[in-house]
């Protein structure tokens, strides 16, 4: 994509795999953004599927992309980090899209000063880029590496994140990779700003759904190790009383 250097450039990463069905829409959604000081990024697991047919058919507007087997989608996301060199990054995975076409240009409007993380709403859509809700965890006010005591009260797919204040992601977690990764940036007490703005439609039913009991599980040790163990245990009180209130409530999680 073109480069505006009156601007930071965002380093935006997708990890794919098998994934022909939702892969081209997270791809537009991405290239057709108003703003263009992006660096696209796509790291395929060796797709069996027509993936890397979609990928070749945008390469001239993907500054990287390969497709090769991996350790999953962590290792995949480290992988992707290691390639980019912009100021930001922002993982936007196969399947899910930025909200809108100006919500990049509506963060990095022009400034003085920049922060080290922006964040913000997350909506759940459903195959067809309906609107389900919103997500059930509600996002902060304002975001310290404590927030997470609650819960991942903001994913991976909304948090923007300045590169050099980032950390490889911890591989030895399978399914709560991320969540441990957004901690532990946040612990480094970086500058961070809540947009107050929907930034990703997040594909409902995906790996996080399928895998919720491993998720949890390791979601509970990673909080263990930041908070404490009576702390962790007397939160899952509370985040457990909201889960099964939503549950009845909107028949979702």
């Amino acid at each position: 994509m073109n480069t505006n250097p009156s601007r930071p450039q965002i380093s935006i990463i997708t990890v794919v795999f098998n994934s022909e069905k939702y892969l081209e829409g997270t791809i537009l959604s991405i290239i057709n953004q108003t703003y263009k000081n992006i660096q696209y990024i796509i790291i395929d697991g060796g797709s069996t599927d027509s993936t890397v047919d979609i990928i070749k058919k945008y390469e001239d507007q993907i500054y990287y992309w390969v497709s090769e087997p991996d350790k999953g989608l962590y290792d995949a996301m480290n992988k992707g980090m290691n390639k980019a060199t912009g100021e930001y990054l922002w993982f936007i995975n196969s399947g899910d899209k930025i909200f809108e076409k100006d919500t990049v240009e509506s963060i990095f409007s022009e400034k003085k000063d920049y922060t080290d993380i922006y964040y913000g709403e997350t909506v759940i859509t459903d195959e067809n880029n309906n609107i389900i809700g919103m997500r059930r965890l509600k996002t902060p006010e304002s975001l310290n590496w404590k927030s997470f005591q609650k819960g991942m009260l903001v994913c991976h797919q909304a948090i923007i994140v300045r590169r050099n204040v980032t950390v490889p992601i911890n591989i030895n977690y399978r399914h709560s990779a991320d969540f441990d990764w957004i901690i532990r940036i946040l612990r480094k007490n970086p500058t961070i700003t809540n947009t107050k703005k929907i930034l990703v439609k997040f594909l409902d039913g995906g790996v996080s759904k399928k895998t919720i009991k491993k998720s949890l599980f390791e979601r509970f040790h990673i909080m263990r190790e930041n908070y404490g163990l009576i702390p962790t245990i007397l939160n899952h009180f509370i985040i457990g009383v909201k889960f099964f209130g939503f549950l009845f409530r909107y028949k979702r999680f």
